[in-house]
């Protein structure tokens, strides 16, 4: 392999890894009720509770709004903070329902 060839992919490899100032992710871990909860992040629907708890989702560095909800329960709102170098950041989710 050339030194340019041999440049190219470090730099690729580089990218992939996350180096070169791109920003890497945090993982979000929930669990929490009722499973079928849709779970809203920076007003993106990313899925159901249960889905949500097994797959986790990844998170750019900064603030997001993270809401669940479910009919017959009062929502879940909050602010979360994913701190570039951190893996990951929990949430517990339990909904409460709303009385008759």
């Amino acid at each position: 392999m050339g030194v340019s060839k041999l440049a190219a992919a470090a730099l690729l490899l580089a990218t992939a890894c996350g180096a070169g100032g791109a920003p890497r992710t945090v993982s979000l871990q929930m669990t929490g009720t009722p499973a079928d909860a849709r779970v809203t992040i920076d007003d993106q629907i990313v899925g159901t509770l249960d889905v949500v708890t097994a797959r986790g989702v990844a998170l750019p560095p900064g603030t997001h709004r993270v809401s669940v909800e479910a009919p017959g329960y009062f929502p879940y709102d909050t602010l979360v903070e994913a701190k570039e170098g951190e893996k990951f950041v929990k949430i517990e989710a339990k909904l409460v329902p709303i009385p008759d």
